[in-house]
């Protein structure tokens, strides 16, 4: 999938204004409407230009694809970075699935959320809009629990539709077993009621902050943990971290690397609380001295195995 240059679709600069970005559609519109163009492409153009339209009379679709844009040029491959939309607060528009049919993959990819859950004001509730944003929390909050300082970017516009962001900071507690998907609501914290009506609320969707130590699977999480050769061969108890803690674990004699252990209940915490898998990896202190050299010499001599032999064979 290759990345969209909007900007350059619409043939307008990146500091365009609205009226600008208004202008530069309808004279492509008036150019390659298929009702009215005779090039043989009006089509497909009109499309592009649509939806360049929709991602940049939108303030907060903007300010979001210009973060993107910093990383990527017109025509490169492009797969959308994990959590690159984390920290933006949006309202709660979407597009439906019966929208997103008219625009590209590469739109579908950054946007194509569905709709929002909004509970925003209906007819003379003259409630506030619902706002949303995706924040990353690190797992040892979701097994304790914790009061973070959260900032979040929020689009704005100024009076020539130039889009810039304010931060919006606020303090949020996370609750212990709070797991990734779930969101946290901040009770009239989104958009100002009209006309005196009630504030809607900030839903914060939890994502957890990528770990090289531990894979998230609902509440289980998967790690991976060194043993040595004479431990896995031999048997052993060992201390390793978790996110809990550290916990003893008992390493069965025969273990090969990939045995996977099961720690009950060692998972992130809740009603059903997750488990903990340990995966084995067994590593090899290295041949760097006449000593171990030695040790390994005296093993493939008294040692009559050979792990290649196919087993009967």
């Amino acid at each position: 999938m290759e990345f969209k240059d909007y900007y350059l679709t619409l043939g307008v600069v990146k500091t365009a204004t609205a009226e600008e970005i208004k202008k530069a559609y309808r004279k492509l519109a008036r150019k390659f409407h298929p009702d009215v163009s005779k090039e043989p492409d009006a089509e497909q153009r009109m499309q592009e230009i649509n939806e360049a339209k929709a991602v940049l009379s939108d303030p907060e679709k903007r300010l979001a694809y210009d973060q993107l844009a910093q990383q990527y040029h017109s025509g490169q491959d492009f797969h959308p970075p994990p959590d690159w939309d984390a920290g933006f607060e949006f309202s709660g528009r979407g597009f439906e699935e019966t929208d997103l049919g008219e625009f590209s993959d590469f739109f579908a990819n950054i946007f194509g959320h569905g709709s929002r859950p909004n509970r925003g004001a209906g007819g003379y509730q003259m409630r506030g809009e619902d706002r949303h944003a995706k924040i990353l929390i690190d797992l040892k909050d979701a097994y304790l629990g914790a009061t973070r300082s959260i900032t979040l970017l929020v689009p704005q516009a100024d009076a020539q539709g130039r889009v810039s962001s304010r931060e919006h900071t606020l303090n949020v507690r996370i609750p212990k077993g709070v797991k990734a998907g779930q969101h946290i609501r901040l009770t009239g914290q989104g958009s100002p009621g009209i006309g005196g009506g009630p504030a809607g609320d900030l839903f914060l969707e939890i994502h957890f902050t990528p770990s090289s130590l531990y894979r998230i699977e609902g509440r289980d999480i998967h790690q991976t943990v060194p043993v040595t050769p004479w431990e896995a061969a031999l048997g052993a108890s060992i201390e390793t971290p978790t996110p809990s803690g550290v916990v003893k674990l008992k390493v069965p004699s025969g273990s090969q690397t990939g045995r996977r252990l099961r720690l009950k209940g060692r998972g992130i915490p809740g009603p059903e609380p997750g488990d903990l898998y340990v995966e084995l990896e067994v590593v090899l202190p290295s041949a760097d001295n006449d000593n171990a050299r030695k040790l390994y010499e005296t093993m493939a001599r008294e040692l009559a195995f050979d792990p290649r032999q196919r087993k009967g064979g």
